[in-house]
């Protein structure tokens, strides 16, 4: 991966990305706390469809570095803006999951003329309600020590079906948090807020397609904040049956063929 890492200098540090392939841009956002390879199940799937694919690594985590002033959604938001930009290669269809799905409302808002469709999955574009026990899991990420044996210990209930590569993906991820300057980015990610990007929906007029996994366990009903969302945007939806948070890492072939559907459509 690091051999095709590219960097953007922003305010406040260097974002990391990898750009392949010609054709209509696809920009991927992981969700919170994961790598951009992520998407290394759907994004060869979308090269071999002739797009060009950029993917990144949020602030704090991968090749991208840490020490910013703000981390969450809209800091993402302003990310993805400025790379746009710097890529100039026309309107992109931005794929955002969880928070990255937030960060590309916010684009899309903001600077219309930058998108032309997105693919939210497994999307937080507004602020949830926790349960107990995830009050008290995020409660003890602060204490330092416990935020990154808790997260590794909670990330693959976001992978109900694994793949055969998942305990060599954890490794990488839980080595990227052993980097320089990372100690304090898990509990720098647990205050963001989506209250920005929810504030904008009324505001996008980008062609939007939904997808969520029924086994979302960040939501108490995924099918119902599915809905919400899709109505809220005027979108489509696409249920992944027994796929999580990550639905693109669960069943790739089917996210791809939502995607390449959609993308025809625009």
């Amino acid at each position: 991966m690091s051999e095709q890492t590219r960097y953007l200098d922003l305010p406040g540090g260097k974002l990391a990305y990898d750009d392949d392939g010609d054709g209509p841009l696809v920009v991927c956002l992981p969700s919170m706390l994961d790598l951009r390879s992520q998407f290394r199940f759907l994004k060869p799937l979308l090269l071999d469809a002739g797009n060009r694919v950029v993917t990144v690594d949020q602030r704090g985590m991968g090749d991208t570095s840490a020490g910013w002033p703000e981390y969450g959604s809209t800091p993402l938001a302003h990310d993805l803006l400025a790379l746009l930009r710097h890529l100039d290669a026309g309107p992109a269809l931005v794929y955002g999951c969880s928070n990255g799905a937030a960060a590309g409302v916010w684009v899309a808002a903001e600077a219309p003329e930058l998108v032309r469709g997105l693919v939210l999955a497994g999307p937080f574009v507004r602020d949830g309600k926790s349960g107990f026990s995830q009050k008290l899991t995020i409660a003890l990420m602060r204490v330092p020590g416990l935020a990154v044996p808790l997260y590794m210990s909670y990330y693959p209930k976001w992978v109900p079906t694994p793949p055969a590569d998942f305990a060599e993906h954890k490794a990488k991820l839980k080595a990227s948090f052993k980097r320089p300057g990372r100690a304090k980015v898990i509990a720098d990610y647990l205050d963001m807020s989506h209250a920005e990007s929810e504030a904008r929906l009324d505001r996008v007029t980008a062609p939007t397609l939904v997808i969520m996994g029924t086994a979302d366990i960040d939501w108490p009903d995924p099918v119902a904040e599915a809905e919400w969302v899709k109505e809220r945007l005027n979108g489509q939806l696409v249920l992944v049956d027994g796929a999580g948070h990550q639905p693109h890492v669960d069943f790739p072939e089917k996210i791809a063929d939502a995607v390449l559907t959609f993308e025809r459509s625009l």
